[in-house]
């Protein structure tokens, strides 16, 4: 397994809409197990591979206190979505900002595994917010794009000088 790098924002790559995955093979189970251990040693709860600059359509996302959870959607597709909830997200493409997005309270989601099976799930809380999340970095949007244009323009602004200094 190996750590991958995690794009951050205003990277251009971030923006890119991801294809469906076609075959179910060793690598890709292989990057999903990198995928997790990346989220995991961010440390996050859910992680599209967008981020790591894979434009697939793959998804994990791990909410439990322990880190045994983990919650893997290849291709997936909201089939239902139901209530309002607005809660504070976070991103690990954008470290060390919060802000408070409004989503579905209640999803069903539709996916495959890493090994090709079926699976779909109604979810609500936490868990229905960061599949939201993560199914919108598959489409190249970030929960910062939800925020007012004078927000994004600060924080994009604030991000480059931060890379800047970095490099």
């Amino acid at each position: 397994m190996a750590l991958l790098t995690i794009l951050e924002y205003p990277d251009p790559r971030l923006k890119k809409v991801a294809s469906p995955v076609t075959a179910f093979t060793p690598e890709l189970v292989r990057l999903v197990r990198d995928m997790a251990q990346t989220m995991y040693a961010a440390p996050g709860v859910g992680l599209a591979a967008t981020q790591v600059d894979v434009h697939k359509r793959i998804v994990i996302i791990d909410t439990s206190e322990a880190h045994d959870d983990l919650l893997v959607l290849v291709n997936p597709e909201i089939i239902a979505a139901e209530g309002e909830a607005e809660c504070e997200e976070g991103c690990l493409s954008v470290p060390g900002y919060y802000d408070r997005v409004t989503r579905a309270a209640r999803v069903t989601v539709r996916a495959a595994n890493e090994r090709g099976a079926m699976v779909e799930r109604t979810v609500e809380d936490l868990l229905a917010v960061c599949i939201q999340h993560e199914m919108d970095h598959l489409v190249g949007k970030m929960f910062v794009d939800y925020l007012s244009p004078l927000k994004r323009a600060r924080l994009a602004s604030k991000q480059r000088k931060k890379q800047r200094l970095a490099g």
